[in-house]
């Protein structure tokens, strides 16, 4: 006969502690403090330096109480587990006022002093969107926000592996000065990772500066480094040929309108990278910059292109053709072409015909995302070629623009194409169209 006096366990009392620490790295903030209110073993999982690793915190311009609480939180944790960070992710939504920099500015200061002293496993850090030439920045909070980054970056460049600046929109001098940060201690940086896109300021000729081709030239173990097309130049390329052509694997390049991209580039210094660095692909995003004359002084043959976006937004202008860039310009990179994305304003042209012949000349095309004017059969015939082995894509996202109003006759021919190769799409490709009106 059982004794009804004694209390049965939860089979959560004997779950083992990896099991535990598994389940709580799911947790947020709030629900891991409140697990370690459970008892003493949870608590002392929740301890665990595992648990503490990775972090992102985000500074919101017009936050809500919640949202107050939540980076009140945030940081309380940073600091109390600090010393088990290897991950750091900060986040600006929206900066508002001179008021908010000022704010972020000491509680940015107080963390790196924080980590700088208590942490040596730090590894990784992001901070993206701070968009430093904006008016919100005052320039003394903005110097000084400045030097503490710096300094910090001194402290853990030993360590560090991965460094995301994104949308910092620096000076030429204050980007080359913290990038120098990283190479302070042994006047080389073994990072493997840089993402300095949208880095500088706008307009900033930084191709043409000795000051950063100096400052590159200590990177020594580059894997893949995200940058805008204004820093590249035969000096550059030669640099990376000569100092991490034997790590080199990826360069994500953005060309935007207002950024310079109108430099001479040799093709013999592309050709000379890709020799001496075999693994490296070039991924290229062009943001406004769609005529073909500018496309071809940057898209040369030499220059191994896993993949192309190009983006125009609204632009409309009726001199303006899509055509020879994608008759005679993209094809070059057949062979090794994979991914391709257009945003395209071409209610000007038809490109049907010329985005399906791109499709069957790029033997390695995997992946092709499109928002243009196109018509319902693009899709039709698009299916079929790669229902006959014509194309190999895996991944097929159109969203068809259309100047009319009504548009539920085509939705009802995108589903009778649906239907009629739903075998192909369950199996084969991640498939989405969609019709929009303009």
């Amino acid at each position: 006969m059982e004794d009804d006096s004694k209390t049965e366990q939860s089979p959560w009392a004997h779950l083992p502690d990896v099991c535990l620490r598994c389940v709580f790295h799911w947790l947020d903030d709030r629900n891991r403090s409140n697990a370690a209110l459970v008892c003493k073993k949870w608590n002392w999982a929740i301890h665990s330096g595992s648990l503490w690793r990775s972090r992102t915190t985000t500074f919101y311009g017009q936050p809500s109480r919640e949202d107050t609480l939540e980076l009140q939180s945030a940081l309380w944790y940073l600091r109390k587990f600090g010393k088990y960070l290897e991950r750091l992710e900060i986040k600006l939504w929206n900066p508002s006022n001179a008021t908010f920099t000022q704010k972020f500015q000491v509680t940015m200061r107080g963390l790196f002093s924080h980590l700088g002293k208590c942490n040596s496993r730090l590894v990784s850090l992001s901070i993206e969107s701070l968009g430093l030439d904006c008016f919100v920045w005052k320039n003394v909070v903005r110097a000084q926000f400045l030097k503490n980054l710096s300094t910090f970056l001194k402290r853990m460049s030993k360590r560090l592996d991965y460094l995301n600046l994104k949308g910092a929109r620096v000076t030429l001098e204050e980007g080359c000065e913290l990038l120098n940060s990283l190479t302070c201690l042994t006047n080389k940086s073994s990072l493997s990772e840089i993402n300095i896109e949208d880095f500088f300021s706008l307009h900033v000729p930084v191709f043409s500066s000795t000051l950063f081709h100096q400052t590159m030239s200590k990177f020594h173990s580059l894997v893949v480094l995200t940058f805008n097309y204004n820093c590249i130049s035969d000096e550059l390329l030669n640099t990376l040929w000569e100092h991490s052509a034997h790590s080199l694997c990826t360069l994500n390049i953005k060309c935007h309108i207002h950024d310079p991209h109108r430099q001479v580039v040799r093709g013999t210094s592309w050709a000379n990278l890709a020799k001496r660095a075999p693994k490296l692909n070039v991924n290229f995003f062009f943001e406004r910059v769609t005529k073909h004359d500018h496309l071809a002084r940057i898209l040369l043959v030499e220059i191994p292109v896993r993949s192309i976006s190009l983006w125009s937004y609204n632009f409309r202008d009726p001199d303006w053709t899509m055509k020879p860039t994608l008759t005679n310009l993209i094809p070059v990179y057949r062979h090794v072409l994979q991914k391709l994305t257009l945003r395209l304003n071409n209610d000007y042209e038809l490109l049907d015909n010329e985005l399906l012949q791109l499709t069957l000349s790029c033997q390695r095309l995997l992946f092709l995302k499109v928002r243009a004017f196109l018509s319902v059969t693009f899709v039709e015939r698009l299916l079929q070629n790669r229902a006959e082995g014509k194309c190999i894509l895996t991944t097929i996202k159109v969203r068809i623009y259309t100047a009319q109003e009504d548009t539920s006759e085509e939705g009802r021919l995108l589903r009778d194409i649906y239907r009629r190769f739903k075998y192909l799409i369950d199996a084969e490709i991640n498939y989405f169209v969609v019709i929009h009106s303009m």
